[in-house]
């Protein structure tokens, strides 16, 4: 996934006149997410197993342009990378490693003191869990889901509050995917726009019968993190 983080990073710099001038604008966030999680793997007849407190980047990139018809881009990125607490000759029991990329076209439907979008996108779910006693589960999957966002400005103040949803359930998957964040503009220029931020995001996957595995992962934390609007 190195790939969506330098290229992001390019695409990112290579915009970064054009929007200057109305034809195309670019934004882009990184975080810091603080996570706690928890696996349940049914087909052991366990309980939900805690998995150790950890922290990760999240990445994201939106492209936005002024044509009506065309929608617009944006692409999301997380590693999910946590172990049980729990070991047995001290490794542990259930360690779970997950890259996780959303690809989203939307459209922007308001746009003023407060904002929505509406899309459609694809999650990609790339990773394995490994179990003690058990082989490997290599997980490569992409799903459909459903995205949404609404945004609502404090005028003249730099402040701002923001949620976001991602959500999909077919193909026996169920994910459910919410974040929400205050932003304050600590920059507001010709050039740029970048703001801090805030905030809490809840991740559940839910893969039933994946190969003869009923898989239930959970996320959740807070996160902080800056976005530049260019």
């Amino acid at each position: 996934m190195k790939f969506f983080q330098y290229s992001g990073i390019a695409l990112m710099v290579s915009l970064a006149q054009l929007s200057h001038a109305d034809i195309i604008g670019a934004k882009a966030g990184i975080d810091y997410w603080f996570y706690d999680g928890q696996l349940n793997r049914n087909q052991q007849n366990l309980n939900d197993q805690d998995l150790d407190q950890k922290g990760s980047p999240q990445l994201s990139l939106s492209i936005e342009h002024p044509v009506p018809l065309i929608p617009n881009a944006k692409l999301k990125y997380v590693n999910l990378n946590s172990q049980t607490e729990n070991e047995l000759a001290g490794v542990p029991l259930h360690e779970v490693d997950l890259d996780q990329t959303d690809a989203i076209l939307y459209y922007e439907i308001l746009d003023n003191i407060i904002s929505a979008d509406v899309g459609v996108g694809a999650r990609f779910l790339d990773g394995k869990i490994s179990s003690v006693g058990l082989n490997t589960l290599d997980i490569d999957e992409t799903y459909p889901v459903l995205y949404g966002l609404v945004q609502a400005k404090l005028p003249f103040t730099g402040l701002s509050a923001q949620a976001e949803g991602i959500y999909t359930n077919v193909n026996d998957a169920k994910i459910t995917d919410l974040q929400a964040e205050i932003k304050y503009n600590v920059i507001d220029s010709l050039l740029v726009d970048l703001g801090a931020k805030v905030g809490y995001r809840s991740l559940s996957i839910d893969l039933d019968d994946y190969e003869d595995n009923d898989l239930k992962f959970e996320f959740k934390g807070p996160y902080l993190g800056l976005e530049a609007h260019f």
